[in-house]
């Protein structure tokens, strides 16, 4: 049996690409809004990364990822709010 105190997470890897690009993709979504909160939807750096999520994140995920945002359920950071309640 495995102490839980000796389990981690593996580092990213060059041979599981799509691991990678996942957190990217995250990454990349959540700076995307963050900056339309801090500057406005026209700012170049803000359109640079809306690209880059839209690139690599698949549709469906940005879709739902709108639609709980809409909601007030997405469970990642969301640019203004002072509550972490909710969030992992």
């Amino acid at each position: 049996m495995v102490d839980a105190s000796e389990l981690s997470t593996a580092p990213t890897s060059k041979r599981f690409p799509t691991t990678n690009q996942s957190k990217h993709c995250y990454m990349y979504y959540n700076s995307w809004h963050q900056c339309k909160y801090d500057y406005s939807e026209e700012e170049p750096q803000c359109a640079k990364l809306k690209s880059w999520a839209f690139s690599m994140c698949p549709l469906e995920w940005i879709e739902k990822w709108e639609q709980q945002r809409e909601n007030g359920t997405y469970p990642g950071p969301v640019p203004g709010e002072t509550s972490t309640k909710g969030h992992h």
